[in-house]
């Protein structure tokens, strides 16, 4: 096992390779990503006015199951396509959530947080990049895709019912209040008060699709979940950036 401590001012949304230039630590997980621009600090006073009271209720009561839960566990699958709906690719990955912790795991990527630190771990390079989390700054997380991310720099609108795979569900229109975000819509499915599948337009082009198949309390979920174990990955380069 290979330490390397490297106290760079690099943000936790990044994590550096030995064997490649940076990488996005949401590499293949924009499930995460998505989540990001859903807590920065704006004035739900100001938006008030402008938003669904409709879509609002719909919203809080999302909000209010997941709280209401004490550990969590979903399956999803991750589908990008370009603007011309040509599929860029997919994944499919698994996310425990208990309190602040979580881990998400998707194809060749694990990234495990204790609520005080995050490990990401590179399967293919054997290596995890470790950094603090800091309770301050804009940390992503995926609790805050499941509670009142919408009341901050949101614009929301209820756009009744429509289909998804032969079921009616709920569709709210998200649109962010600043202009200089990656995208510049975000369609939210909910049906039982939860977050079947959520399609984000990027100012780029492309569209990517999140679908939940899979939601409830997670069972035998431990804290030790949450940790990465550098005794269970024989080799595992450890780079340290706390």
């Amino acid at each position: 096992m290979l330490i390397v401590i490297k106290p760079l001012g690099i943000s936790p949304l990044y994590t550096v390779s030995s064997r490649r230039k940076i990488l996005p630590m949401v590499l293949y997980m924009r499930f995460i990503r998505f989540s990001m621009v859903f807590f920065f600090l704006g004035s739900c006073h100001l938006f008030a006015q402008k938003n669904d009271a409709q879509a609002k209720k719909i919203l809080d009561e999302v909000s209010a199951q997941f709280k209401s839960m004490k550990t969590v566990q979903a399956n999803f699958t991750l589908k990008i396509e370009n603007a011309a709906g040509k599929s860029l690719g997919s994944k499919t990955g698994m996310v425990y959530m208990k309190g602040t912790k979580y881990r998400v795991s998707v194809t060749g990527q694990d990234i495990f947080s204790d609520g005080s630190n995050t490990w990401t771990f590179d399967k293919a390079s054997n290596e995890v990049t470790i950094n603090k989390l800091d309770p301050s700054a804009n940390t992503i997380t995926p609790q805050k895709l499941f509670t009142n991310f919408y009341d901050k720099d949101f614009l929301y609108k209820y756009n009744g019912e429509v289909k998804e795979d032969g079921k009616n569900v709920q569709e709210v229109e998200l649109t962010p209040t600043d202009k200089s975000k990656p995208f510049f819509k975000v369609l939210v499915h909910i049906s039982n008060k939860t977050i079947v599948s959520t399609k984000i337009f990027e100012t780029a082009g492309n569209r990517i699709t999140y679908k939940v198949s899979k939601f409830g309390a997670g069972s035998g979920v431990t804290d030790a979940t949450f940790v990465f174990d550098a005794k269970k990955y024989p080799g595992v380069e450890i780079v340290d950036l706390r």
